[in-house]
């Protein structure tokens, strides 16, 4: 057990590393970073979405963001889209599941905003959906997925692929990711 433990945390470091080394992945980054910055810095808002543990990282990105990082600061404007029971369930009653957040984006979206869909494929429905929605609106669109060829990467602004096709390293980077922006807000908007 104690093999099977060390190599799912070598899994996850070797996983790690190839976003490290990979520039381009890095430059992807960085332009969502200085565009978050940008539309804070402007007074708009970011959404984001996701489903089952992605569900749960647009969760914990938004809380970051809303409350704080590392920095006592004013919130920042974030909404999970995926956390509203009432809203969740109604839409995919009287839409689809496929509509629960394009439906969302079309309600508190604005142009200048910034909406973030976390799909490990990359190809799930309303994610695609809430993407399509975003153009239409004027938001910018950035896409969380995994290393495979996806429906995402057509029509989100930026695609930040992790390097993994294992659902469970590619959640993992996905936080890593998620709590490398919140810093860098913190520091470029609150920081000293």
């Amino acid at each position: 057990m104690l093999d099977f433990i060390k190599e799912r945390i070598y899994e996850s470091i070797e996983t790690k590393k190839s976003l490290y080394e990979n520039k381009d992945i890095l430059v992807n980054i960085e332009t969502v970073a200085r565009k978050l910055v940008e539309i804070y810095k402007n007074g708009n808002k970011v959404l984001i979405a996701g489903n089952g543990g992605s569900a749960a990282d647009a969760q914990h990105i938004a809380a970051e963001l809303v409350g704080r990082f590392y920095l006592e600061r004013k919130g920042l404007p974030a909404l999970a889209l995926n956390t509203n029971v009432s809203i969740l369930t109604a839409l995919g009653n009287d839409y689809s599941y496929d509509e629960i957040f394009a439906k969302q984006i079309e309600a508190f979206g604005n142009k200048g905003d910034l909406f973030i869909g976390i799909s490990t494929s990359g190809n799930s429905s309303n994610i695609i959906n809430a993407f399509e929605k975003a153009k239409f609106y004027g938001l910018y669109t950035v896409a969380l997925t995994g290393n495979k060829k996806s429906k995402s990467d057509d029509i989100a602004d930026v695609v930040i692929k992790v390097p993994s096709e294992v659902t469970p390293r590619i959640q993992e980077a996905h936080i890593l990711i998620g709590h490398i922006l919140c810093e860098i807000i913190e520091e470029e908007i609150f920081g000293e």
